[in-house]
């Protein structure tokens, strides 16, 4: 079999069982009740939780946590070196970066208890319309059992993301959150067909709205292929040592340098105290609530502040100046008309703020966007700019790798062949 057919079969096979694992549900919870529950709350931070699970928290599956709890543990671990540079030193040597991973991993696993945990708590509190418990056994017994089976839920999808990475094609976790997200789109599709069918939304509302989703993911895919090349210069010794392999001759500083962590941490912000005031009965958390609700200008607004905020200040920790100039330097290369050293880092520093600023705005605007849809223009419909976002970068990440395979093995033939 081709390598990259069976990569991509491997690949398929994983996600097909993270898919089956998604209608698994934990024991001793009353799947009617979670249903009605959630129809309530698709909009908040549990809707959110929701669209990255794959429906796997509706259903109140044994990997309803998803994968979030290793993305926590990672962005927290991010943040640590960057503060600590004896913790940041792990990641420059093989053995340094497992002992990395393994405090990943352990604190995944912490991470993912505490909130099972926390959920099974929540459950043993609520009841139906009708009055009947979500929960159909022993309190006791089901907040053990929900904390053992969803973080043994969550740490086998980072064993499966993990295979996928080293056995199949792409990044396994990003895989996983994106299969999580396409698997609903079969049920919008659906749902906006039966606007159609009742007459809430007629064949031409419909055609716009196909005509901005293809807007949206063409300006998606052009804003995150687009880059910043700095030029950069090699001595002649250094030519002249490496003259039978390719040098690259620039530096790649993408526009959108922070990725999506800065609209998912900014929604995860924002619908973090609606879900909390979600029951509230006191008239002051209700005004507020009411403020703050999805639908109105306010929460967009600190909604959009948020993603800014949040792209320069993942942008500072993914983006090192310093160790590029130290890099380029021990490498021979330099910036044409820069000197090596402070000036450099300097003038990587700036071209990154600036990058980061449209990458902010571009970030702001997909955040907002199926607002702006259905406030300002009317439409009935609502497609989440984060899931396209995260969709179509995955997609983009997923092809570079197949094509990178393809180049491969391409080089591979000409090599058997004495070409």
């Amino acid at each position: 079999m081709n390598p990259l057919a069976k990569k991509i079969l491997i690949t398929l096979g994983f996600l097909f069982i993270y898919r089956i694992l998604a209608y698994v549900p934990v024991p001793g919870v009353n799947l009617d009740v979670i249903k009605d529950f959630f129809s309530m709350h698709q909009h908040d931070a549990l809707g959110m939780l929701n669209m990255f699970s794959g429906n796997a928290v509706k259903r109140m599956s044994i990997i309803a946590l998803g994968v979030m709890p290793y993305i926590t543990a990672s962005i927290i671990m991010e943040l640590l070196a960057a503060t600590f540079p004896g913790l940041g030193e792990l990641k420059k040597d093989s053995q340094g970066f497992q002992k990395y991973l393994k405090i990943i991993k352990y604190s995944t696993v912490a991470i993912a208890f505490v909130q099972a945990i926390g959920i099974a708590m929540g459950l043993t509190s609520l009841t139906g319309r009708g009055g009947e418990s979500a929960v159909m056994i022993n309190t006791s017994t089901f907040v053990i059992l929900t904390a053992i089976t969803m973080t043994a839920g969550t740490m086998l999808l980072v064993w499966i993301g993990e295979q996928i990475t080293d056995r199949g094609i792409g990044n396994g976790i990003s895989l996983i959150i994106f299969a999580g997200i396409v698997s609903r789109i079969p049920s919008a599709v659906v749902g906006t067909i039966n606007l159609v069918d009742v007459g809430e939304l007629n064949i031409i509302g419909l055609l716009f709205i196909l005509l901005i989703v293809v807007a949206t993911v063409t300006f998606i895919i052009y804003v995150e292929l687009g880059e910043r090349r700095v030029p950069i210069s090699y001595q002649k010794k250094v030519l002249m040592q490496n003259r039978f392999k390719r040098i690259m001759n620039y530096i790649p500083i993408k526009v959108n340098i922070s990725g999506v962590i800065p609209p998912i941490f900014a929604s995860a912000i924002m619908m973090f105290p609606l879900t909390l005031l979600s029951s509230t009965t006191n008239p002051v958390l209700t005004n507020i609530k009411d403020l703050l609700t999805p639908n109105g200008y306010l929460f967009h607004i600190f909604e959009f502040i948020l993603v800014i905020f949040f792209a320069y200040f993942y942008t500072s920790i993914v983006f090192n100046a310093k160790e590029i100039s130290e890099n380029l330097k021990k490498q021979g290369g330099f910036i044409p008309g820069i000197r090596p050293g402070e000036q450099s880092i300097k003038f990587l520093n700036q071209v990154a703020n600036r990058l980061t600023f449209w990458g902010a705005m571009y970030l702001g605007v997909i955040t907002i966007l199926p607002w702006l849809l259905v406030k300002m223009i009317g439409i009935n419909f609502y497609f989440g700019g984060t899931a396209v976002l995260i969709v179509v970068q995955v997609a983009i990440d997923t092809m570079r790798k197949i094509q990178a395979q393809l180049t491969m093995q391409k080089y591979d033939t000409l090599s058997v062949t004495g070409l």
